[in-house]
Protein backbone atom coordinates (compact mmCIF):
# COMPACT_ATOMS: atom_id res chain seq x y z
CA UNK A 1 0.00 0.00 0.00
CA UNK A 2 1.01 3.47 -0.86
CA UNK A 3 0.75 7.48 -0.55
CA UNK A 4 -1.07 10.07 -2.17
CA UNK A 5 -1.12 14.24 -1.45
CA UNK A 6 -5.03 14.39 0.02
CA UNK A 7 -6.79 16.09 -3.31
CA UNK A 8 -8.53 18.15 -0.99
CA UNK A 9 -5.74 19.91 0.65
CA UNK A 10 -6.22 23.12 -1.68
CA UNK A 11 -9.84 23.14 -0.77
CA UNK A 12 -8.61 22.96 2.76
CA UNK A 13 -6.32 26.09 2.73
CA UNK A 14 -9.19 28.66 3.44
CA UNK A 15 -11.87 26.04 5.42
CA UNK A 16 -11.97 26.69 9.25
CA UNK A 17 -10.28 24.06 11.40
CA UNK A 18 -12.61 21.22 13.23
CA UNK A 19 -12.16 20.49 16.60
CA UNK A 20 -13.11 17.13 18.70
CA UNK A 21 -11.77 14.60 21.40
CA UNK A 22 -10.69 11.70 21.36
CA UNK A 23 -13.96 11.15 23.20
CA UNK A 24 -16.03 12.09 20.11
CA UNK A 25 -13.67 9.60 18.10
CA UNK A 26 -14.30 6.70 20.15
CA UNK A 27 -17.78 7.68 20.26
CA UNK A 28 -18.31 7.98 16.37
CA UNK A 29 -15.93 4.19 16.01
CA UNK A 30 -17.94 2.62 18.34
CA UNK A 31 -21.38 3.50 16.61
CA UNK A 32 -20.15 2.71 12.72
CA UNK A 33 -20.52 -1.03 13.31
CA UNK A 34 -20.39 -1.43 9.04
CA UNK A 35 -19.09 0.88 6.57
CA UNK A 36 -19.33 0.68 2.74
CA UNK A 37 -17.69 3.58 0.62
CA UNK A 38 -15.85 4.22 -3.02
CA UNK A 39 -11.60 5.01 -2.42
CA UNK A 40 -9.02 6.36 -4.40
CA UNK A 41 -5.81 4.93 -3.91
CA UNK A 42 -2.80 6.92 -5.05
CA UNK A 43 0.90 5.67 -5.33
CA UNK A 44 4.03 7.97 -4.63
CA UNK A 45 5.21 7.60 -7.74
CA UNK A 46 1.62 9.07 -9.02
CA UNK A 47 0.10 5.85 -10.43
CA UNK A 48 -4.05 5.85 -8.95
CA UNK A 49 -5.78 2.66 -8.00
CA UNK A 50 -9.58 2.28 -7.46
CA UNK A 51 -12.16 0.19 -5.89
CA UNK A 52 -14.83 -0.13 -3.14
CA UNK A 53 -14.02 -0.70 0.62
CA UNK A 54 -16.45 -2.79 3.36
CA UNK A 55 -15.63 -2.36 6.51
CA UNK A 56 -17.27 -4.70 9.89
CA UNK A 57 -16.31 -4.06 13.18
CA UNK A 58 -14.67 -5.67 15.05
CA UNK A 59 -11.77 -7.08 12.25
CA UNK A 60 -13.29 -7.22 8.79
CA UNK A 61 -12.77 -5.28 5.95
CA UNK A 62 -12.08 -6.12 2.24
CA UNK A 63 -10.36 -3.28 -0.18
CA UNK A 64 -11.86 -4.74 -3.46
CA UNK A 65 -10.09 -3.11 -6.71
CA UNK A 66 -11.21 -1.98 -9.86
CA UNK A 67 -10.76 -5.62 -12.44
CA UNK A 68 -7.66 -3.60 -13.70
CA UNK A 69 -5.86 -4.25 -10.60
CA UNK A 70 -6.03 -7.72 -9.85
CA UNK A 71 -5.46 -7.75 -5.69
CA UNK A 72 -7.57 -7.96 -2.93
CA UNK A 73 -7.12 -7.19 0.30
CA UNK A 74 -8.98 -9.06 2.90
CA UNK A 75 -9.29 -9.14 7.12
CA UNK A 76 -11.12 -11.77 8.85
CA UNK A 77 -11.51 -10.73 11.87
CA UNK A 78 -8.21 -11.94 13.28
CA UNK A 79 -5.61 -11.72 10.05
CA UNK A 80 -5.08 -8.79 7.54
CA UNK A 81 -4.29 -10.98 3.72
CA UNK A 82 -3.11 -9.39 0.72
CA UNK A 83 -4.18 -11.71 -2.51
CA UNK A 84 -2.03 -10.66 -5.72
CA UNK A 85 -3.69 -12.35 -8.19
CA UNK A 86 -1.46 -11.73 -11.21
CA UNK A 87 1.02 -13.92 -9.31
CA UNK A 88 -0.39 -15.82 -6.69
CA UNK A 89 0.60 -14.44 -4.07
CA UNK A 90 -0.74 -14.73 -0.86
CA UNK A 91 0.67 -12.59 2.44
CA UNK A 92 -0.58 -12.28 5.75
CA UNK A 93 -0.45 -10.21 9.00
CA UNK A 94 -2.24 -10.37 12.12
CA UNK A 95 -4.13 -7.01 12.57
CA UNK A 96 -3.02 -5.81 15.31
CA UNK A 97 0.32 -6.19 13.39
CA UNK A 98 -1.01 -3.49 11.04
CA UNK A 99 -1.81 0.69 10.94
CA UNK A 100 -5.43 -0.35 10.02
CA UNK A 101 -6.09 -2.52 13.58
CA UNK A 102 -7.28 1.12 15.29
CA UNK A 103 -10.28 1.50 12.76
CA UNK A 104 -10.68 -2.47 12.80
CA UNK A 105 -10.54 -3.41 16.60
CA UNK A 106 -13.10 -2.19 18.52
CA UNK A 107 -10.82 -3.17 21.71
CA UNK A 108 -7.99 -0.79 21.27
CA UNK A 109 -7.76 2.40 23.42
CA UNK A 110 -7.17 5.51 21.93
CA UNK A 111 -6.07 7.41 25.16
CA UNK A 112 -2.44 7.00 25.09
CA UNK A 113 -2.60 5.54 22.29
CA UNK A 114 -3.45 8.32 19.74
CA UNK A 115 -3.88 12.30 19.37
CA UNK A 116 -5.89 14.85 17.29
CA UNK A 117 -3.26 16.64 15.98
CA UNK A 118 -3.88 20.70 15.40
CA UNK A 119 -2.97 22.63 12.50
CA UNK A 120 0.74 23.33 13.10
CA UNK A 121 1.34 19.20 13.71
CA UNK A 122 -0.16 18.13 10.17
CA UNK A 123 -3.83 18.50 11.21
CA UNK A 124 -5.80 19.58 8.00
CA UNK A 125 -7.46 22.25 8.19
CA UNK A 126 -11.23 21.65 7.96
CA UNK A 127 -11.03 17.97 9.18
CA UNK A 128 -10.70 16.82 12.53
CA UNK A 129 -7.21 14.77 12.28
CA UNK A 130 -6.65 12.31 13.93
CA UNK A 131 -3.09 10.08 14.40
CA UNK A 132 -2.62 7.00 16.08
CA UNK A 133 0.54 4.91 16.66
CA UNK A 134 1.34 2.17 19.64
CA UNK A 135 4.82 3.46 21.13
CA UNK A 136 5.65 0.25 22.28
CA UNK A 137 5.57 -1.48 18.41
CA UNK A 138 6.57 0.83 16.22
CA UNK A 139 6.76 -1.29 13.72
CA UNK A 140 3.07 -1.42 13.79
CA UNK A 141 3.26 1.75 11.68
CA UNK A 142 1.18 4.91 12.41
CA UNK A 143 -2.32 5.81 10.96
CA UNK A 144 -3.24 9.24 10.58
CA UNK A 145 -7.22 9.88 9.96
CA UNK A 146 -9.19 12.52 9.14
CA UNK A 147 -12.84 13.00 9.43
CA UNK A 148 -15.17 15.97 8.54
CA UNK A 149 -18.47 16.71 10.45
CA UNK A 150 -21.44 15.18 9.30
CA UNK A 151 -24.68 15.06 11.88
CA UNK A 152 -26.06 12.82 9.74
CA UNK A 153 -23.05 10.46 10.33
CA UNK A 154 -22.20 8.03 13.90
CA UNK A 155 -21.15 10.15 16.71
CA UNK A 156 -21.83 13.25 14.08
CA UNK A 157 -18.11 12.28 12.06
CA UNK A 158 -17.51 10.65 8.59
CA UNK A 159 -13.76 9.23 7.66
CA UNK A 160 -13.06 10.73 4.64
CA UNK A 161 -9.60 9.46 4.49
CA UNK A 162 -6.21 8.06 6.27
CA UNK A 163 -2.80 7.73 5.72
CA UNK A 164 -0.74 4.76 6.75
CA UNK A 165 2.66 4.61 7.32
CA UNK A 166 3.82 0.91 7.62
CA UNK A 167 7.37 -0.28 9.66
CA UNK A 168 9.66 0.05 6.19
CA UNK A 169 8.53 4.03 5.95
CA UNK A 170 5.79 3.36 2.86
CA UNK A 171 2.90 5.76 2.83
CA UNK A 172 -0.63 4.83 1.93
CA UNK A 173 -3.73 7.17 1.82
CA UNK A 174 -6.73 6.71 0.75
CA UNK A 175 -10.04 8.92 0.17
CA UNK A 176 -12.92 8.12 0.99
CA UNK A 177 -16.26 8.87 -1.27
CA UNK A 178 -20.20 8.44 -1.19
CA UNK A 179 -19.45 6.31 2.52
CA UNK A 180 -22.47 4.67 3.97
CA UNK A 181 -22.65 3.58 7.54
CA UNK A 182 -24.31 0.81 9.59
CA UNK A 183 -25.76 -0.98 6.58
CA UNK A 184 -26.01 -5.08 5.96
CA UNK A 185 -22.67 -6.99 5.24
CA UNK A 186 -22.82 -10.13 4.31
CA UNK A 187 -19.98 -12.20 6.23
CA UNK A 188 -19.08 -14.13 2.86
CA UNK A 189 -17.68 -10.74 1.67
CA UNK A 190 -14.59 -10.86 4.04
CA UNK A 191 -13.55 -14.57 2.10
CA UNK A 192 -11.37 -14.66 -0.72
CA UNK A 193 -10.65 -17.25 -3.23
CA UNK A 194 -6.87 -18.56 -2.80
CA UNK A 195 -5.22 -18.53 -6.11
CA UNK A 196 -2.72 -21.40 -5.17
CA UNK A 197 -5.72 -23.37 -4.59
CA UNK A 198 -5.36 -26.45 -7.31
CA UNK A 199 -8.60 -26.35 -9.52
CA UNK A 200 -9.64 -22.96 -8.82
CA UNK A 201 -10.36 -20.51 -11.29
CA UNK A 202 -8.90 -17.75 -10.90
CA UNK A 203 -10.46 -14.33 -9.67
CA UNK A 204 -11.21 -12.51 -6.17
CA UNK A 205 -13.77 -14.69 -4.85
Amino acid sequence: MRALMLPFAAMALWATPAFASLSEVSAHLTAAKTMTADFVQTAAGGSVARGTVTLARPGRVRFEYDPSVPMLVVANGRTLTMIDYEVAQVSSWPIRGTPLAVLLDPTISLNGFAKILGPDEGGLPGFVTVQARDRKHPEYGVLTLYFARDGQAPGGLTLSAWRALDAQGTMTQVQLSRVQYNVAVSKAKFTYRDPRARGRAPGKG
